[in-house]
């Protein structure tokens, strides 16, 4: 085979080189690994990334294991210690961390804080995790454990993805006050309007403008800019029913703008 098109993903180990997502090439360097240290436990962010939880700013750079032993290995993140078998599941023929242990683990090794931390948590609830098992992990001790003690209780299942759970982070840490997250509108008629990804006493709805709300729900025949449109009449028919709608996108929480927005909007409309 023409070495172009092969990649390196492991020491000795060669794929052939395609488009891959950051996600799907970490989990295939998982696998490189799993075949060099056979019966390891992945950990931390790999094992969030083989379980398919959604992480704020995500680091990839190595993959995350535990050894019963100590041992060091290029590209690995090892930790010295055995998972107890009630905390470890089989994914894809990867054995990981459990649901519960794996949002515990990287909400307290998280460098994004509370933001992380409440992302992780809000993304295990969406894949089934059991709140009172997490709650119940929290209990011990360990670096970091106050961070994640302070954000599980902020955690739901209805925040859709890493923007929203930034943006609720950030709402949080100002001191705005509790949104409703999802909340489906009607008009007089009964007739379904839209979902909000959060409101406000149904006065004010608040909006993350992520790149995949224009793509991810392209009809086939739709275009990047048809869907654009098709957001805007939603606002549209929103502000019939006398909604006021705030947008916001990432680069609005990377420069941490969004909740001085919200706020004002909020004390224009006289809520809270």
């Amino acid at each position: 085979m023409d070495a172009g098109l092969l990649e390196r993903i492991d020491p000795g180990v060669l794929v052939r080189a395609t488009r891959r997502t950051p996600r799907e090439l970490h989990v295939l360097r998982a696998h490189a690994v799993a075949e060099r240290h056979p019966g390891v436990v992945f950990v931390d962010e790999t094992a969030a990334t083989i379980l398919g939880l959604p992480l704020l700013k995500p680091v990839r750079d190595k993959v995350h294991v535990a050894f019963e032993t100590r041992r060091r290995g290029i590209n690995l993140a090892a930790r010295c210690g055995g998972v107890p078998e009630e905390r470890r599941t089989m994914v894809g023929g990867l054995l990981v961390t459990s649901l519960e242990q794996t949002a515990v683990d990287v909400a307290c090794t998280t460098l994004q804080g509370f933001a992380g931390a409440l992302t992780v948590f809000d993304s295990a609830l969406r894949a089934g995790a059991s709140r009172r098992r997490m709650e119940g992990m929290l209990s011990t001790p360990r670096p970091g454990v106050g961070v994640a003690r302070a954000a599980l209780p902020f955690a739901s299942s209805a925040s859709a993805n890493p923007g929203e759970s930034w943006s609720r982070a950030q709402m949080i840490e100002a001191g705005l006050p509790s949104p409703r997250l999802q909340h489906r509108f009607f008009d007089d008629q009964g007739r379904f309007v839209a979902r909000s990804d959060f409101d406000w006493d149904g006065l004010l709805a608040g909006e993350f403008d992520g790149y995949g709300k224009y793509v991810d729900y392209l009809d086939g025949a739709e275009t990047a800019l048809d869907a654009v449109r098709r957001e805007k009449r939603r606002q549209a028919r929103l502000e019939d029913l006398g909604v006021s709608v705030v947008r916001w996108d990432w680069s609005d929480l990377e420069a941490k703008r969004m909740a001085a927005r919200v706020a004002a909007r909020l004390r224009a409309l006289h809520i809270g």
